[in-house]
């Protein structure tokens, strides 16, 4: 879980170095803080599981498999990556692993991840479907729609709200009646936990409790994490809408990285000079997948209308 969260932390601080290179079309959303909740989430679940991301979903794909260098080769364009480079930052996918995709809609994971529940019950395998969204994205209504649906047919879906409490820029509060979000979950007859987003071992103990209910055919739960972004909405914001207080006190006592760290130094498990290492192996794999983006080549323009819908 360390080397899984330290790998997406690095991972997004070489894309926004790539994206201010120029060596990048469109805009990147970065996951950096947040680590714990995909990592924890996706390490409860199987390979064969589904998830639906976002438009933050670099750490959802990584989380659930994705290789560093096909990802970084999609969102620098090239034909190496998941989608050949059509998908960009925003639309990754690998149905090898599950991952059905990032979604540049907000909430446009509901309604996926809800018919691959549907689709799982009713093959009759004990596959289960995550959705990740965030605090805006649990004002849509598709979100009313879908997890009805989940709740009266029983189906195998976890519904994971990533509160960062911002939605874009404004404030989740101003936007949202209810003071939890996971207080819904009642009235839509889900099962509902809240969940401390910066403590990768909870996050996982809650999923996890959520999967194997699931697998028994007892139906969705809805998960709200409560956790923090600690860059822009997108890497051109200066996110002058919070103070720097706010993120100060944030990136001093709820960085998952840290946490973690120190919880196995405390207990044994680890200790600097190892995780130190960890950190330096890591930057090395990210440096490669940067340098195979880079050499990859460009899709051909014959390729312009393959594998897409019209």
């Amino acid at each position: 879980m360390y080397r899984k969260m330290v790998q997406i932390r690095k991972f997004e601080e070489h894309v926004w170095d790539v994206y201010t290179r120029g060596l990048m079309p469109g805009l990147a959303h970065l996951y950096i803080g947040e680590e714990a909740v995909a990592v924890g989430a996706c390490a409860a679940l199987r390979d064969d599981d589904y998830i639906t991301s976002t438009h933050r979903g670099h750490g959802h794909c990584l989380a659930k498999g994705a290789r560093l260098d096909r990802m970084m080769a999609e969102i620098m364009g090239k034909e190496a990556g998941y989608c050949r480079g059509k998908g960009g930052s925003m639309h990754i996918a690998d149905m090898s692993m599950g991952n059905l995709g990032a979604n540049g809609i907000v909430g446009g994971g509901f309604g996926i991840a809800t018919g691959a529940a549907l689709s799982a019950k009713m093959r009759g395998t004990d596959q289960v479907s995550l959705c990740f969204f965030g605090d805006g994205a649990a004002n849509q209504g598709i979100f009313l729609e879908t997890a009805n649906m989940a709740a009266i047919w029983d189906l195998p879906v976890i519904y994971l709200c990533e509160n960062n409490q911002y939605g874009e820029h404004t404030p989740s509060g101003k936007v949202t009646g209810a003071e939890r979000i996971v207080d819904r979950a009642a009235a839509m007859g889900l099962a509902g936990v809240r969940a401390e987003g910066a403590d990768v071992i909870e996050v996982y103990e809650i999923i996890a409790a959520a999967v194997a209910r699931a697998r028994r055919g007892e139906g969705a739960t809805f998960v709200e994490v409560m956790t923090y972004r600690f860059r822009g909405h997108h890497v051109g914001d200066a996110a002058t809408y919070r103070t720097p207080e706010e993120l100060k006190w944030w990136m001093e006592n709820r960085d998952p990285i840290n946490l973690l760290a120190e919880r196995m130094i405390k207990h044994g498990i680890a200790d600097q000079s190892r995780l130190e290492r960890v950190d330096e192996q890591v930057e090395e794999e990210v440096i490669e997948a940067v340098e195979f983006a880079c050499n990859a080549p460009l899709p051909p323009a014959d390729q312009v209308g393959e594998d897409v819908y019209a």
